[in-house]
């Protein structure tokens, strides 16, 4: 936004304010629109669009702060400056929550009104790349929704249709050992999928919402057992041992079980990755106030105080600490919209160089959970 594309407008009701202005802001090479009450300003907001709005306090008609409120609701972008002789804090605080961005009293000085001009553009500048950047992510989104669907669900569909077709011819032929390896292949390849729905349904839409419409009682025990069962692989290829600790008296709670086994899969497997081969990872669960809360806690290289904050936004990869195996920068996002459909939360505790704690919070299931989950939850526990 060039200086000589910027419109300003200024509303007051004094023709001295508006010719001293009009001639300090004409230097500058910006459009410039003047009205003398809040109504004929109101209708300049509509029709100049302007980037900054000068406003009087004190004018006949429509007060300054009502002019403040509609524009706001016209476009909340626009950057507002009020100019007043009525210069008081009341009056300031008043104005700025209407939506103020600024505070000029008269009379002021050609340099002041430069400098207030200029803060107030810069400030305009800024909103209007946070908005361009936010429509961006948006359509990175949509876009790595379109690379998954199209780069690796159709032909990992294929894979398992033939996969389906191969078994039945050959199933006279496998050995015990050979048909174990297909299911386990045909296992896998089922779990991918379903990864993939997955975040077809959390990237591309944001609204992992969806998945509540698949919530039943189900037993924590069980999902820790598969999500390490899903990673086991991995530790045992780095020498790592993962030791579990739940409480057996532990509530159940309401949730979809793919997405959470999925969920503690991500911190897992971001676990084993960041963490020094022949090092531990601990996973516990327990109880307090309600809520189950699963710990999962590494002594691998930590997570910096500059990351943190930014560890479970989209895409986003650590630029700092020591670097590790290669990744999308989506999972954790997954895993924190995951717990939040759930009505839980996710915190991290991190220590460069000393390791990390992910602690997840889920409330408890209230009702009691029926005969036949019962035994659905005991055969996932013990497969």
């Amino acid at each position: 936004m060039g200086e000589n594309n910027t419109k300003i407008l200024i509303i007051d009701d004094e023709d001295v304010v508006l010719d001293s202005c009009t001639q300090i802001l004409e230097s500058g090479d910006y459009q410039i629109a003047t009205a003398r009450n809040g109504s004929i300003g109101l209708k300049l907001v509509e029709e100049f669009q302007p980037d900054l709005v000068y406003v009087d306090l004190k004018m006949p008609g429509i007060s300054g702060f009502e002019v403040l409120e509609k524009i706001n609701d016209i476009d909340p972008t626009i950057i507002t400056i009020v100019i007043t002789g009525y210069a008081t804090v009341s009056s300031a605080v008043e104005a700025m929550k209407k939506g103020s961005d600024d505070f000029l009293p008269k009379p002021f000085t050609p340099d002041e009104l430069r400098l207030i001009t200029q803060r107030g553009i810069d400030k305009r500048r800024l909103v209007l790349e946070t908005i361009a950047l936010r429509r961006e992510k948006e359509m990175l989104k949509d876009h790595f929704a379109a690379i998954v669907s199209h780069e690796l669900k159709s032909p990992l569909g294929a894979v398992q249709q033939n996969l389906y077709v191969l078994t039945d011819e050959l199933s006279g032929t496998l050995t015990e050992d050979q048909r174990s390896r297909f299911n386990h292949i045909r296992t896998r390849i089922d779990d991918l999928m379903k990864l993939i729905h997955t975040w077809l349904r959390v990237i591309s839409t944001d609204d992992i919402k969806n998945i509540r419409e698949e919530f039943a009682p189900i037993s924590i025990q069980a999902i820790i057992t598969k999500a390490i069962e899903n990673v086991q692989t991995h530790a045992t290829r780095k020498d790592i041992e993962i030791i579990p600790s739940v409480d057996p008296n532990l509530g159940l709670v309401n949730g979809d079980k793919g997405t959470l086994v999925e969920a503690l899969v991500n911190i897992l497997g971001n676990a084993i990755k960041f963490s020094r081969v022949k090092s531990q990872i601990f996973v516990k669960a327990e109880e307090q106030e309600g809520n189950v809360l699963i710990s999962i806690t590494d002594t691998g290289v930590g997570i910096s105080k500059e990351d943190l904050p930014l560890i479970f936004h989209d895409f986003y990869m650590g630029k700092s600490g020591l670097v590790a195996e290669g990744g999308s920068g989506l999972g954790l996002a997954i895993t924190r919209r995951i717990i939040e459909a759930h009505a839980g939360s996710i915190t991290v505790e991190s220590e460069l160089g000393k390791g990390s704690t992910f602690t997840i919070h889920l409330p408890v299931q209230k009702t009691e959970l029926p005969t036949h989950l019962d035994l659905e939850t005991d055969i996932l526990a013990h497969p």
